[in-house]
């Protein structure tokens, strides 16, 4: 569809209004006779404006006169209309066409690739994969093949649950989806014990099937073995099982740091300044060179892809880097400020370690103070299944 609109404006196209009661017809005797038609607006129910190349114009006006249209020329546009506008211009013309003419060349290559996380996990090095696997900037569309990549990629990584790769113009869309960190599950009808996969004190234990080798209260350690995969019964004797259970505990996470009293900090000073460089895919070329003239700075680099619509790139770009001037200043923190900061930094580590927050049961916060620093330590208490299947 996109290539044909490229053509359609290489050969040229109009705007028209089509008016009537039966637009609904119209389109679809339009997309019956193979009828290219795009940027379709609606106005009302009786009234609708569309482009439509040249060569489809007189097969146009037939459907609209069967389906009681009226047609309206609103504009003329594309490179033939161009060409007659400039035509006394005549360098023009040819610089005119010679642009035609690369961004038709251009168009049979991938020269941007967008990576979409479908639950919003993200994937790191996922760029740096389709790289090597063969998903390239500045390579030719007709040597992509979606499928092998999908699959190398599937073999490389076994972080992903699903993936999925469309090209639109000259534009890759790739969609993936993080696989969530499951534990390995033992066949039923396989002999298991449930051991503990973190250090812990036994809250709750129920065993269903098997016998519970702990109880309430029982401090355990990563590995201990929580319900045995074997049953004893009087008359039965020993009988081994696939052991399934539920077992909570209260398990312990805890960071720590050292935050001195006196310190030098940087700050931003609020002045910037910016360079920019021409990419022409790989190549670059930079307006100023040079580094920045501040002594202490932030670097931020951004870049600008043209493209001609939504999903047609060039490979062309700007880059724009920007540099933050950053001054040093002596910072001098009493032992509570220091012990706060501390505390600040530590909690948020913690909060963004534990997924399920409502389980938190207990924070417990120790500072010590020394002759130059504060040491902090935060702990969390949290409540926390810690039973894992291990196969006898």
């Amino acid at each position: 569809m996109f290539l044909k609109i490229l053509i359609g404006f290489l050969i040229g196209y109009v705007r028209l209004t089509i008016e009537g009661y039966y637009i609904e017809r119209f389109i679809n005797l339009c997309t019956t006779n193979k009828i290219t038609i795009w940027n379709l607006k609606r106005d009302k129910n009786v009234k609708l404006d569309l482009n439509v190349r040249i060569k489809d114009f007189k097969e146009i006006v037939r459907i609209a006169k069967k389906t009681k249209c009226k047609v309206k020329i609103k504009s003329k546009k594309g490179f033939p209309f161009l060409l007659h506008r400039y035509k006394k211009r005549k360098i023009f013309a040819l610089l005119l066409m010679i642009i035609m003419g690369l961004v038709l060349f251009t168009s049979n290559f991938v020269w941007n690739i967008d990576i979409k996380e479908e639950n919003g996990k993200e994937l790191e090095n996922i760029i740096q994969d389709l790289n090597e696997v063969g998903l390239v900037t500045g390579e030719w569309k007709s040597k992509i093949n979606t499928k092998d990549i999908i699959n190398k990629i599937r073999l490389k990584r076994n972080d992903i649950a699903w993936m999925g790769i469309e090209l639109k113009g000259t534009n890759v869309i790739v969609k993936v989806k993080k696989a969530d960190e499951k534990p390995s599950i033992v066949d039923e009808k396989e002999y298991c014990n449930i051991v503990s996969n973190k250090n812990g004190v036994i809250t709750k234990i129920n065993a269903q099937n098997g016998t519970a080798n702990v109880k309430v209260g029982d401090i355990v350690n990563e590995g201990t073995v929580l319900i045995s995969g074997w049953m004893e019964g009087k008359y039965t004797g020993l009988n081994y099982v696939h052991a399934k259970g539920e077992i909570q505990a209260k398990v312990w996470y805890t960071k720590s740091t050292k935050i001195e009293y006196n310190q030098i900090i940087k700050e931003e000073t609020g002045k910037i300044e910016k360079k920019y460089s021409l990419k022409l895919n790989n190549f670059k070329i930079n307006f100023k060179k040079g580094v920045s003239k501040f002594k202490f700075y932030d670097t931020i680099t951004s870049e600008k892809k043209f493209k001609i619509f939504s999903d047609f790139y060039l490979p062309i770009s700007i880059e724009e880097i920007t540099y933050k001037e950053l001054e040093e200043k002596q910072k001098k923190y009493t032992p509570e400020e220091a012990k706060n900061i501390g505390i600040k930094e530590l909690q948020q580590q913690l909060d963004n370690e534990i997924e399920d927050k409502e389980n938190i049961v207990n924070k417990n916060i120790n500072a010590y103070e020394h002759e130059n620093y504060v040491e902090v330590f935060v702990t969390y208490e949290v409540l926390e299944d810690i039973g894992t299947e291990e196969k006898i």
